[in-house]
Formats: structure tokens, sequence, C-alpha cells
């Protein structure tokens, strides 16, 4: 049996949400510490070392942001990140994903979907919100066809890892990556990674942006949202 993941949270609202009490997706997450802001997030997590850190990205004093570059600086075990935001603040999406942020919820997420959402970026995956998904291809379509200089050699990947960045870009997951491509799902993690390395990406986020960026995939290939 897998052990649970430590999970911890920092808020200026004392943690917004939290596992639901009592269900079984709950008994596998430790919440290990929580902070109010992100000077408090950096220490906690030189102290307990969880697994996932919920960051809120607006906070005093030092912000979800910086606070996100600070602990993913390099050091080893660092934890994964979830920032939670709000739609008026997806600007800070971009900025955030180059201090290596794991993943994006709102902050309206149901504890179920934050549970399942810690639970998949501890293994080492990504989520983006469906609402900011959208937001970042809408962001991306209004852009000109000059702005999709490529800033990363694609040319390096095989045809088959240039599919599964295309279709992992619209959204789908391992399992329906396999199935559309009529491969075993532990298949298409190897090249998840081996795509994820040769680009020097850090998560599937990053890949999305990538993808979007280098003009590899448009908003009208983007799957909608159920």
């Amino acid at each position: 049996m897998s052990r649970s993941a430590s999970f911890l949270t920092v808020s200026q609202d004392c943690a917004p949400v939290t596992a639901p009490s009592g269900s079984r997706a709950a008994d596998a997450i430790d919440v290990v510490a929580e902070a109010a802001d992100g000077n408090e997030a950096v220490e906690a997590v030189r102290r307990t070392r969880p697994d996932v850190v919920l960051m809120d990205i607006r906070m005093p004093d030092l912000d979800g942001l910086e606070a996100t570059r600070r602990i993913l600086s390099g050091a080893p075990g660092e934890p994964r990140v979830i920032i939670l935001t709000t739609f008026d603040l997806d600007h800070l999406v971009h900025a955030a994903l180059g201090a290596g942020a794991g993943g994006f919820l709102l902050k309206d997420v149901t504890p179920e979907h934050l549970t399942a959402a810690v639970r998949l970026v501890r293994t080492g995956d990504a989520l983006l919100a469906p609402a900011i998904t959208r937001r970042l291809v809408d962001r991306h379509a209004c852009r000109g066809p000059e702005a999709t200089t490529l800033h990363r050699d694609l040319t390096n990947l095989t045809p088959r890892e240039l599919d599964v960045l295309r279709l992992l870009a619209q959204g789908l997951s391992n399992a329906e990556l396999a199935a559309r491509l009529h491969l075993a799902e532990t298949t298409v993690k190897t090249h998840v990674a081996r795509a994820l390395a040769k680009l020097r990406l850090r998560d599937r986020v990053q890949a999305v942006v990538t993808a979007y960026e280098t003009g590899l995939v448009s908003a009208g290939d983007h799957r909608p949202a159920p």
C-alpha cells in the first residue's frame, strides 16, 4: 500500500479548502502544516518536507509567487506546488509557471476535487483547472502568427512524441492518450517523460503552454471542457 500524501496549505484565509473528512480520499491526505503567508510557508516546507503545497497566490508580506520560487529553488526533495488563483489573477499564472508550479486551481474548488488534485500532482503529473486552461487558450488565440516563434526545438521530438504533446495540450489524460493512440498507458507515460526531458520542461502544465507558444496546437484544436 502506498503511503499517504503529506500536504501543506498556505492561505491568508486560513486554509480555505480542506480534504473531505471521513472520505476514503481524505484518508490518503495527511495535512502536516498550515501557513498564513509566504514566509511561514517557506519555513514550514523546510520543517515538514511535504509532498504537495497548496499555495494561495495572493498573501501579505511574501506573496505566493515569490514563496513558490523560494520553495522550488532546486533544493533536494522539493515538493509539488498547486497554486490557488482567481479569474482576475490569471496573468500571474504565467509567472508561476516559470517558478515551477505544478498545477492551478480556482478558489471555489470542491474538497473532493482538491483531494484528487493533490493525489494527482503528488505522482509527478500536473493539472490546470478547465477555466484556467480556457483562459490560457484564449490568450494564445489572440496572439498573431509573429508571436509563435519557436523558443524550444521541437525537431528533437520523434513523430510519436509530437503526437503525444499535441494531444496532451488538448487536455487528454494518460488513459485518454493511450486509447486515442492505441498504446499501453505505460508506453504513453514513457513518451510524455521523454518529451518533457528533451524540451527541458518540468511537467505537463509547462508542456501545454509550450505547445501553444510554439504553434504546435492552436485554440481551435482545444477539446471543449465537459
